[in-house]
């Protein structure tokens, strides 16, 4: 496909107003146009993710410049190509990280986000792949500096990001905590490599953690609740230990005793993705593609795609995510 097939309109799920998953409906517009540095991607797929929920009740606008069009993942093939988007041409198979513009026929990405689709991988499996992995290695190895000596902890552990974290982690040697919300979801970590998995609503992650750890605690947290978290967290870690905030789910408002912090010499961080430069985004890229990447195309290690919906169902694939029945990823099909 060139340049001059690609229709000037597109399918695309329109929020209506603010509210309830409902508030999705199909509409169409112009087709985008990439510009310096980008290419236009005929999506495939799109994977979701809890920030769109966000976006769709009003709580979290995209950033300045981005589309305003829900999605921050997807898969697809190149089909045009702006000024300095070499060395991507016409017929890649990618997928990309964006900062919006996913649930839609065509979207357009920064060249430098875009990674081939993975050996043996389908376009709905790549679009399970760029927000959880780029998410995870910023902030998991690169921010909290995971090691093969160290214990990790991570919250909500059947998310998109949860599975993602164990799986890597467990790869790369590391002993492996998880949280989930029922048996079957900790059995479901267990599998994808964590050394335990805790029923944070019939256990305490606290008490569970130090027992693991012969009372050490462990030495690195990826929370995504916040809350009451917070002060669970701390007493969870070690000496040293590391805890990385990503979002917070129960409220970013926390109390925290110093004291604690000061004599565990603990290092509090966090960080968000979506309004990082292109250039940060793809030093990420960059990193995943020679370190991850293999890793992927031998089939060691995949996502879970737990469900797909056709793009018009939009509203129901929202409505399983806000359920937190799901295990793994959720994707629509385009």
């Amino acid at each position: 496909m060139n340049a001059e097939t690609v229709p000037s309109t597109m399918r695309h799920i329109d929020i209506t107003t603010p509210g309830g998953a409902e508030v999705l409906k199909v509409g169409e517009g112009p087709v985008p146009t990439p510009g310096e540095g980008e290419v236009l991607i005929r999506v495939a797929a799109a994977g979701l993710n809890r920030a769109d929920v966000a976006q769709r009740q009003g709580k979290y606008p995209p950033p300045p410049g981005a589309s305003p069009i829900l999605g921050m993942e997807i898969s697809g093939t190149v089909v045009a190509g702006g000024p300095g988007s070499a060395p991507l041409h016409t017929g890649e198979h990618v997928c990309a990280l964006i900062s919006g513009g996913g649930y839609a026929e065509y979207c357009v990405a920064p060249a430098q986000q875009c990674l081939p689709v993975p050996h043996g991988f389908s376009m709905t499996e790549a679009a399970a792949l760029p927000e959880a992995y780029f998410t995870v290695w910023t902030n998991v190895f690169q921010r909290g500096r995971l090691t093969d000596e160290d214990t990790f902890l991570v919250h909500g552990g059947t998310s998109g990001i949860g599975v993602t974290a164990i799986q890597l982690a467990h790869y790369f040697g590391s002993r492996v905590i998880a949280t989930a919300g029922s048996d079957d979801k900790c059995a479901a970590c267990r599998k994808l490599g964590a050394d335990l998995a805790v029923n944070y609503k019939t256990q305490d992650f606290v008490a569970e953690a130090k027992a693991f750890t012969d009372k050490r605690g462990v030495d690195l947290i990826l929370d995504m609740v916040g809350g009451s978290y917070f002060a669970k967290n701390l007493d969870a870690l070690a000496r040293d230990g590391r805890l990385v905030n990503i979002a917070f789910m129960q409220g970013s408002r926390v109390e925290a005793d110093l004291m604690s912090i000061m004599i565990k010499r603990l290092t509090l961080t966090g960080s968000t993705l979506r309004n990082r430069s292109v250039t940060e985004k793809s030093a990420i890229a960059a990193e995943l593609h020679e370190k991850v990447w293999p890793i992927l195309s031998n089939g060691t290690i995949k996502p879970i795609v737990y469900r797909t919906f056709p793009l018009e169902e939009a509203d129901k694939a929202h409505e399983l995510m806000e359920s937190s029945e799901h295990i793994g990823k959720i994707i629509l099909e385009v």
